[in-house]
């Protein structure tokens, strides 16, 4: 039931969780609430007492807001900020089992048969298994779990309000079950080794938990390093918890955990109860549970668009987010970076530690070593040598470059980009060389992602988006006949040095074009660096006109896909923005999305391209998993399709009045591209 929400704790009145709480239908107030009015409190904390005293003299309702079960990359009480969903429980609280929560509602009497949901849920516990988010994700997931065969017993801090109202009268739960808990875990797996894993706000020292270094010894060992947490379930052989989330989390591991406790997924014959609930009689299948847990009970948020979401939605922002903080955590020095990128790198890698700029390689490797950084390097600028040395002194490198779906207006002009992709491998213009992405290509898209990147397909060919979203011409009428677009290059760039074939210039293209397909009506489309007079590739105009039916001066290359028949091209993009139009390719270089199936490749690709995705797997490796993406509204780390969405609506920021002038200059220094690549 929807309606305002009379409050008397801080943290209810601000920020996110007050804004998940107006969008929900729930806008918190202070005052005195009507007789038929409601109270809103935070779960059981201390603070709830205050609002339940209002509700018991004024014969107000109790409405209890708890954090979601995916929250943050940290802790609350670890700096972990806003949650990025909320529990709005108007019957209780899904940790007390003293009396039902709205959650216990849903598994007890909801249908859960839709099969549309079902599906939904396995796809999105999958997705999280695969993308290793929980409920925190400070977790290191390059730590190894231990040796597979251990029993798993899971530590909770002390005074903590599950376990403090975890009783099924509402009390407490005896602090001598997790005593009795090791106790059974030894005695009924004689001989195997026993793991005991510390709460991560016990091991940031904010909250004591119940085993201490003294119940160590023998078979038993202690875990605090922040290893992943669906690794470890993967290793286990039984898993023992009094009431902790890991529980839910090992059932949808495939575990069928021993509780201690009556938490929210206990007694549904998913688990070995230890105090069962008699009321709770329904058996359900761990999607089923996962379905009421995580897709019908919570409230999503997805802080980028300020709104409410889907649980695939907020999946997708805590996937962003996540991976900003691990692969940033420690810090970066950089090199190779023009002056003008800086303040846009530091947005998208400085967000945990701010980066350290260098000019020399030697310094910038000494510094990142003893610092304990990664380096950063610009692809076109890594010394030789320098991915070598960084390997002999322990130090990981990750090479830099402008993502696919980049901006709206040229990199060359200066304009800040949206989407940079990072490859500790390779890159993925540089065919010569393995690189993360063909990686991504060949592992293929985890469940649900062909789906998604569907959607994102559908997505930006509804909005005509391109890599750099120029405001170009309308398409002019075009002759009839089979239409062959063949787009134009910057002769000087990377893509083409390593990566074209025996063509390698913009008129060797035509020619090859032409001869192929001498009925065909041929549109030539220069590159807009070119056209700009920022970079080499002009092809005279003379030539160009006897070459090609028509030359598209300053048109949108997007624009023209849904008129042509094929696209031709030595390495440009454009090729697979064509790919996802449903337009033929033809490739004389091997670009990177080449080799694989689906495109006529008529130059060299590399052999190791053996894999033969779908157009929606390459989709998802290209848009989805290999770039990262910065909200240009929020500054925030964020999906592929928030940067779609940003692109197709105009909401984005410009380039500063230095990066204007400086774009200026440009067009007097042209043939001085160096000082600005």
């Amino acid at each position: 039931m929807a309606g305002p929400l009379h409050v008397y704790s801080a943290g209810l009145l601000r920020g996110r969780v007050r804004r998940i709480l107006q969008l929900a239908g729930h806008p918190p107030r202070p005052g005195w609430p009507a007789r038929d009015g409601r109270v809103g409190v935070w779960g059981r904390s201390p603070m709830a007492a205050r609002g339940e005293w209002v509700a018991a003299h004024s014969e107000a309702r109790i409405v209890r807001v708890e954090d979601a079960f995916l929250r943050s990359i940290r802790p609350g009480r670890a700096g972990g900020g806003a949650p990025l969903g909320l529990v709005i429980d108007e019957a209780g609280v899904h940790f007390d089992p003293s009396t039902p929560s709205d959650l216990e509602t849903l598994l007890s009497r909801a249908p859960l048969d839709d099969a549309a949901l079902l599906d939904r849920a396995r796809d999105c516990a999958a997705r999280l298994i695969a993308a290793d988010l929980s409920k925190y994700n400070m977790h290191d997931t390059a730590l190894p779990p231990p040796e597979p065969g251990y029993v798993l017993v899971v530590d909770q801090v002390r005074g903590d309000a599950s376990l403090r109202h975890g009783g099924q009268d509402g009390g407490p739960l005896p602090e001598s079950l997790f005593t009795e808990m090791l106790v059974h875990a030894q005695a009924e797996n004689p001989g195997a080794r026993v793991i005991i894993k510390t709460h991560p706000e016990t091991v940031h020292g904010h909250r004591p938990g119940h085993y201490s270094p003294g119940d160590a010894g023998g078979r038993v060992s202690l875990l605090s390093a922040p290893v992943s947490p669906w690794r470890l379930l993967d290793g286990a052989v039984a898993v023992y918890t009094v009431s902790s989330q890991l529980g839910f989390e090992a059932i949808m591991a495939g575990h069928r955990p021993r509780v201690f406790g009556t938490p929210f997924y206990a007694g549904w014959g998913l688990t070995i109860d230890e105090t069962p609930l008699p009321r709770r009689a329904r058996k359900l299948t761990r999607t089923q549970l996962f379905a009421a847990a995580m897709m019908l009970y919570p409230t999503w948020y997805d802080p980028c668009r300020d709104r409410l979401c889907t649980l695939e939605d907020a999946i997708d922002q805590l996937e962003a987010e996540t991976r900003a903080f691990r692969e940033d955590r420690h810090g970066h020095v950089a090199i190779g970076m023009r002056l003008w990128k800086r303040a846009g790198l530091q947005r998208a890698f400085g967000r945990e530690r701010r980066l350290v700029f260098e000019n020399r390689a030697a310094r910038a490797l000494a510094r990142a070593r003893a610092s304990g950084r990664g380096l950063l390097v610009w692809a076109g600028k890594e010394p030789d040598g320098l991915a070598g040395q960084a390997d002999s002194a322990g130090v990981p490198l990750r090479r830099v470059e402008d993502g696919f779906l980049r901006s709206r207006g040229l990199g060359a002009a200066l304009t800040p980009a949206l989407s940079l992709v990072t490859d500790d491998l390779g890159i993925y213009y540089d065919p010569t060389r393995d690189c993360r992405l063909e990686r991504l290509i060949e592992a293929g898209p985890p469940a649900g992602g062909a789906a998604r990147a569907e959607r994102l397909i559908a997505a930006i060919t509804r909005a005509g988006l391109s890599k750099y979203n120029l405001d170009g011409e309308t398409s002019p009428a075009f002759p009839p006949g089979r239409r062959i677009l063949v787009p134009g290059q910057v002769e000087d760039d990377a893509s083409i040095r390593l990566g074209a074939g025996a063509v390698r210039t913009n008129l060797d293209l035509l020619r090859r074009v032409r001869a192929e397909a001498p009925e065909a009506v041929i549109l030539y489309k220069p590159h807009p660096d070119v056209e700009a007079g920022l970079r080499d590739g002009t092809v005279p105009a003379d030539e160009a006109r006897a070459l090609a039916d028509m030359v598209l001066d300053h048109a949108d290359p997007a624009a023209l896909l849904p008129h042509v028949d094929e696209v031709w091209t030595m390495t440009s993009l454009l090729g697979f923005e064509a790919l996802l139009r449903g337009v033929a390719v033809s490739c004389l270089g091997a670009p990177f999305y080449a080799g694989w199936g689906l495109t006529r490749d008529l130059g060299p690709v590399p052999a190791r391209r053996r894999a033969r995705p779908t157009l929606q797997a390459l989709a998802h490796a290209a848009l989805i998993a290999y770039p990262r993406y910065i909200d240009p509204v929020t500054g925030r780390p964020c999906p592929a399709e928030v940067v779609a969405e940003r692109l197709a609506t105009g909401r984005l920021p410009r380039g500063g009045p230095l990066n204007r002038g400086l774009s200026k200059l440009q067009g007097l220094l042209a043939s001085q591209a160096w000082l600005w690549r």
